[in-house]
């Protein structure tokens, strides 16, 4: 795998981790009224898909298992849509998704 696209893929877990661990002991309705949390996870969801973004063909090629498209997408809705967050949607992104997303990032990385 190129160096760059490691950088990428460590830079996508590492923001996964620290969205695990923003929500440690916070339950969804803490999204309604808890400004720095809903700030803190979606630039958190931010860098993963700016990073996926930027990760080449061949490294993409190379974790055929990770929703690319639909992390890349995701990011877009959120910097061009920041007006209307569903936060349904980033809580379960947060506790449904992210954790397997870190899991395989850190196997691939290992």
């Amino acid at each position: 795998m190129r160096p760059d696209d490691i950088v990428r893929l460590t830079h996508m877990r590492d923001a996964a981790a620290s969205a695990l661990r923003f929500i440690g002991g916070r339950k969804r309705a803490d999204l309604d009224c808890d400004e720095m949390l809903l700030f803190a996870l979606v630039r958190a969801v931010e860098v993963i898909g700016e990073a996926a973004a930027k990760v080449s063909v061949e490294g993409r090629t190379g974790v055929p298992d990770i929703r690319w498209a639909a992390i890349v997408g995701m990011r877009n809705r959120l910097v061009h849509a920041y007006f209307d967050v569903d936060r349904d949607i980033l809580w379960a992104t947060v506790t449904d998704e992210l954790p397997h997303l870190k899991d395989r990032l850190s196997r691939t990385l290992d």
